[in-house]
């Protein structure tokens, strides 16, 4: 009698374990892969950080890497002078369409110049172009128009 409670506690509790595995190993979510629009999504927020510390540090060769000639020439012809610069980005909506996309943005910063401090903040559209992409122009509020 006491075999056959031990035997039976046996198979009770390797049932038991059996059933967990599979619950543990059949419970996994399958990974999906990224989608191609998350990438340049993605691609795009990384876009417009590289652009703001180039712009914040006027690192010209890598605003020049990073925009087509068009965009380029905006940043820099809107470009006033600054001795320091913080500038913070929240990326809200992102259109893609073939080869063009659309982010926008909020963005607040603060500027000195000689002591005094400019603070502001906007929204602005960074159009985005080609593979990989490039800043092709701002539109709306351009975070790098200032200090005006």
């Amino acid at each position: 009698m006491e075999n056959l409670k031990i035997r039976d506690s046996i198979i009770l509790c390797a049932a038991f374990l059996i059933f967990m595995f599979l619950m543990v190993s059949c419970g996994k979510k399958a990974v999906k892969p990224v989608s191609e629009d998350s990438k340049i999504a993605q691609e795009a927020f990384g876009l417009a950080d590289t652009i703001k510390d180039a712009y914040i540090r006027n690192d010209r060769g890598v605003l020049a890497k990073n925009a087509t000639k068009d965009g380029y020439k905006e940043i820099m012809e809107n470009r006033k002078n600054f001795d320091s610069a913080e500038l913070f980005f929240a990326p809200r909506w992102v259109e893609i369409e073939d080869t063009t996309v659309n982010l926008q943005v909020t963005w607040n910063g603060t500027w000195s110049l000689r002591g005094k401090k400019i603070e502001d903040r906007g929204l602005a559209v960074f159009v985005m172009e080609g593979r990989p992409l490039k800043l092709a122009k701002v539109l709306r509020d351009n975070p790098f128009k200032k200090p005006e």
